[in-house]
């Protein structure tokens, strides 16, 4: 079991908030020549070959069995799925307004503790879900009046991925997060490969593999290998620290994203969804520091 060390899961974070929105404005580069299950594809197949080798040399543990296996396919799907959706809301989206979108992830997650599991929630955290929600919509707003129902593409990402990190809660620290990103690469690549092989046979674009010219191989490469660093940079981060802790970090995915997508698009969010954007985070910072405060005061049990 490993110890808690709060500061080092921090900066983890931090190195995802970076490297995870430089990936999403690669795969934004090359989503208009390259089909985006093929990024995905690639994406998954790079994490595999870098980390397999280094697992195999490291004498890391390999072989999953039991709940750890079966969280860790559910894992798997759970991130083809939410890759997916964000790499295709960007074709679409401005890439600030994109990430913006997804950080309706912690109202959701608290929402389904409610609903779900049966979790106690107070007035004032239910009124922060409300709020953040229609932050959510003035960010959603102009774009889906420009591309329709694709601008709702962030909000599929927010629920997967609110799933998939209390998946990764679940096992990251009896996991080594090497071997978990290695299981997943390989895992995600042998489910996508025959739609892709089928796809191509079929002639159907979303679904082909095509042959990278030019840039494009140091591009797919790039995506690859942000992904597979930021999202090992998450899995140790929620290893020394508690979800908890670490949520108020993701925020910092917003400015970055923000300075990305101006940088490389020239896109800024407009008025009504800079607004939307601000009344968002500040309602999720809302509900987690609640949520924070909720678990200092509640009693601990004493052993009898």
């Amino acid at each position: 079991m490993t110890v808690d060390r709060p500061v080092l899961g921090i900066m983890l974070m931090l190195g995802f908030c970076i490297l995870a929105p430089a990936g999403d404005a690669m795969a934004k580069l090359l989503g208009e020549t390259t089909p985006v299950a093929m990024l995905v594809f690639v994406r998954f197949a790079v994490q595999a070959s870098v980390l397999a080798p280094l697992v195999a040399l490291t004498g890391r543990a390999w072989k999953m069995q039991g709940r750890a296996l079966r969280l860790t396919v559910v894992r798997t799907i759970l991130h083809i799925i939410g890759i997916s959706a964000m790499f295709t809301s960007l074709q679409y989206l401005p890439l600030a307004d994109a990430v913006a979108i997804v950080f309706v992830m912690p109202f959701i997650m608290l929402l389904l503790g409610k609903y779900v599991l049966g979790e106690e929630v107070g007035l004032r955290r239910l009124i922060a879900c409300i709020v953040g929600f229609i932050g959510t919509l003035l960010v959603i707003q102009p774009s889906f009046a420009q591309v329709g129902a694709a601008a709702l593409l962030p909000l599929v990402v927010a629920v997967v991925f609110a799933l998939f990190m209390l998946v990764t809660r679940q096992i990251a620290k009896q996991t080594d997060p090497i071997s978990l990103q290695a299981v997943s690469g390989v895992m995600a690549s042998v489910i996508m490969l025959p739609f892709l092989l089928i796809g191509t046979a079929a002639g159907a674009w979303e679904l082909s593999l095509i042959a990278p010219t030019g840039n494009t191989y140091v591009l797919l490469w790039a995506i690859g290998l942000l992904g597979t660093v930021a999202h090992l940079f998450m899995t140790w981060s929620l290893r020394y620290a508690p979800s908890a802790t670490l949520a108020p970090m993701q925020y910092l995915e917003i400015p970055v994203a923000t300075l990305f997508g101006w940088f490389i698009f020239r896109d800024l969010p407009n008025g009504i969804a800079a607004v939307g954007i601000s009344i968002t985070i500040a309602s999720g910072l809302y509900v987690i520091l609640r949520e924070r405060a909720s678990a200092r005061s509640a009693p601990t049990e004493t052993p009898a």
